[in-house]
């Protein structure tokens, strides 16, 4: 049959709201959308999916992150600026360790709506709808608020399209120069508790870039040192709102989803004979799957074979989120299995989802040191299995919030009702951040100078 954008409503659909008071306007506002210009391009989309896969050939890293749920309240551009800044500064401690480029895709643009445990929560003995994101209802705990809105669309149209306004800006005009990220970090080594261990990386970033100031390789002689590529990804959980997004390309005669470059299924929604499944496999943009607890390898190979049936390098992104308590019994196979069909895939790791947990205070948090220790197993996992780990993927901030426990400021139960501001899921901190990728670039480094090392035994032999 052929596929349509609609073919996912005769499906069965989790997490997407059933109770909106009015059916009729959203109906109307999602044909109003319909007629909206795309908010990224193709041709964008398509360039993308050929950077991943120089990912998945192991020639590149994947590195994803940014907010867990955006917000309509706390929209500035100081925030985007801030998120924008913390995924550069990764992404050159992650280049030079790696020796690889680095493709940057952010969660944002469009990371509104959220799935939730439960349809309901209960504060104080009253019972009402959950928050699901701004794109659906609101936070404030009332019966009002947590209606579903269908106007909220809009405004998350609105403000996914200034986001992208000013990324594209931050991106091409010069705030992304190698040299302003470079400086950028250095002062967070200047404030870090663990300073010193980063020095050796960072000597070595400064020393590289003096030896190309002086061979004449400047912003002005190069421009690509002015610029970057970034790209914007989110779940596709409200289907609704992606299927208005979603056109027929001009170019190639075949759809792409033009709310973001990338798009995730979520591991709640990725039933192979389900809603977003069918959506996600019709759309060209690359896809995302998340795997964790629960996911069998026959599984994983059908849902594969659905969203990607030629195989095509760069469309499929595998996400791990297992917890660090559980990755070592739930990846292996995975991986084992996926490398044994032979699949064109990237490997990516999220440490954040399996490693949630409430404090005594009723807080949600994630312990910096859990989520260390994931990416740690991950890499270690993916590399004994002969396969390559590809990228992270996380949820963070620019902001100096409290919301994560430990790392090397140290914060502890009684620091995260300070500066406590997420709208769903704590978030690493832009420190927390670099930290992360601090780790990662120890990892790769080793993974860099072990392939060297064999490659020279080979030769000799």
């Amino acid at each position: 049959m052929t596929w349509s954008p609609s073919n996912w409503r005769s499906k069965p659909a989790k997490h997407i709201p059933e109770d909106y008071p009015d059916t009729e306007a959203l109906s109307a506002v999602e044909a109003q959308l319909a007629g909206y210009p795309p908010l990224v391009f193709a041709g964008e989309a398509r360039r993308l999916k050929q950077r991943l896969s120089e990912v998945a050939a192991g020639k590149a890293f994947l590195l994803q992150g940014g907010d867990c749920a955006e917000s309509f309240k706390e929209f500035h551009p100081d925030a985007i600026r801030d998120t924008f800044r913390v995924i550069l500064q990764m992404a050159v401690v992650l280049t030079f360790a790696a020796e690889k480029p680095v493709v940057k895709v952010g969660r944002i643009a469009g990371q509104f709506a959220k799935p939730r445990s439960s349809p309901v929560e209960m504060i104080d003995g009253q019972e009402l709808p959950s928050y699901r994101g701004d794109i659906i209802n609101g936070m404030d705990f009332n019966s009002e608020s947590r209606l579903p809105d269908p106007s909220r669309l809009l405004q998350a149209y609105a403000q996914s399209a200034s986001t992208l306004n000013l990324l594209r800006a931050f991106s091409q005009g010069g705030y992304a120069d190698l040299n302003n990220v470079h400086r950028w970090m250095l002062g967070f080594i200047e404030r870090s508790p663990q300073g010193e261990k980063y020095e050796a990386l960072a000597d070595q970033i400064s020393k590289s870039l003096q030896f190309m100031r002086a061979c004449g390789v400047t912003a002005e002689s190069t421009p690509n040192l002015q610029q970057t590529e970034f790209y914007t990804s989110h779940e596709a959980l409200l289907l609704g709102y992606e299927e208005a997004l979603t056109r027929i390309d001009s170019t190639t005669g075949e759809w792409y989803d033009t709310s973001a470059h990338m798009l995730w299924i979520g591991h709640r929604t990725r039933q192979v004979d389900h809603a977003h499944v069918e959506f996600c496999k019709g759309v060209k943009n690359p896809i995302g799957i998340k795997c964790g607890p629960g996911l069998e390898t026959d599984e994983l190979l059908r849902l594969i074979d659905t969203l990607n049936p030629k195989d095509e390098a760069g469309r499929i992104v595998l996400i791990a989120r297992f917890g660090s308590d559980n990755v070592q019994d739930g990846l292996p196979d995975l991986v084992r299995s996926v490398n044994q069909s032979g699949k064109n895939v990237v490997w990516s790791c999220d440490p954040m989802h399996g490693n949630t947990l409430k404090t005594n205070t009723g807080f949600k948090t994630r312990p910096v040191d859990r989520i260390l220790s994931e990416v740690r197993d991950f890499i270690d996992i993916l590399s004994s299995e002969g396969a390559y780990p590809g990228g992270v993927h996380f949820e963070m901030t620019g902001q100096d919030v409290t919301e994560c426990i430990g790392g090397a400021q140290a914060i502890s139960e009684s620091d995260l009702s300070s500066r406590y501001h997420t709208h769903c899921d704590p978030r690493l901190n832009g420190e927390q951040a670099l930290e992360l990728a601090f780790l990662i670039a120890e990892k790769l480094q080793s993974m860099t100078e072990k392939s060297r090392l064999e490659d020279a035994q080979k030769s000799i032999a």
